[in-house]
């Protein structure tokens, strides 16, 4: 394996308690400072995806501690959780995971407007997502596997009722132990996982929304929602 493989990794043991608050001891001794890297967001839909004039908050994913971290997580057993050495995301996971799944939305182009769930922003849904899965595993012979899994309910607001939940997973095989390769893998499971997220939320949502009195012209509450930002034209490609 090359020198970013599981010889360099950072076991959670050998991190204290404060490092694991702050990031793993090798990052903190000294040494040149972590490469940094992250993913990019999905720009490719199906096109028979409906455009819905309701508005959407994307709720930043809860996540285990092991994954709420920039530390990039491998597994090597079932049982254990490890961290490459001298690398990690640019943002912790589930904020990471966050930005590009609202980047996402916005490229996909068929919303009226999308943000992060903050206070004092109104909205008619909200996107509660939860990390389950976010790592390379080295639990078979080959090239590693990385594995993303995440949960997502989607909230009608302001009731505050769940109308749907799914849960989202994907496993890819890197094309060999080279680093780059890992992440190459970490993208293309992200990117499947993004897509059909955007596609269930749109599909389950306009369905919900167009049988509310009124047929989606207004909300159930009989107001408009405002102060989210419109959505963009799309960014860049995944």
């Amino acid at each position: 394996m090359d020198p970013l493989g599981r010889r360099r990794f950072a076991t959670l043991a050998l991190c204290g308690v404060g490092a694991a608050l702050s990031g793993c001891a090798a990052f903190e001794l000294g040494g040149p400072p972590p490469q940094l890297y992250t993913l990019s967001p999905k720009s490719t839909f199906d096109p028979d995806l409906p455009n819905v004039n309701w508005q959407l908050l994307i709720q930043s994913p809860t996540a285990p501690a092991g994954l709420n971290s920039v530390r990039i997580a491998l597994r090597e057993t079932p049982f254990t959780l490890n961290y490459y050495a001298g690398v990690a995301w640019t943002d912790r996971a589930p904020q990471m995971v966050q930005t590009l799944l609202l980047e996402s939305f916005e490229n996909s182009g068929r919303i009226v407007s999308v943000d992060r769930q903050a206070l004092g922003l109104r909205a008619n849904y909200v996107v509660l997502p939860e990390l389950r899965e976010f790592q390379a595993e080295y639990l078979e012979s080959g090239a590693p596997r990385v594995r993303i899994a995440v949960a997502v309910r989607l909230v009608r607001v302001p009731e505050r009722v769940i109308i749907a939940s799914n849960s989202f997973n994907y496993l890819a095989v890197a094309a060999d132990e080279r680093f780059e390769s890992i992440m190459s893998a970490f993208d293309e499971a992200l990117g499947k996982i993004m897509r059909d997220i955007v596609e269930w939320t749109l599909r389950v949502g306009d369905e919900d929304w167009r049988n509310l009195p009124g047929n989606g012209t207004a909300r159930a509450d009989g107001t408009a929602a405002t102060g989210v930002r419109r959505t963009p034209a799309a960014r860049r490609r995944a």
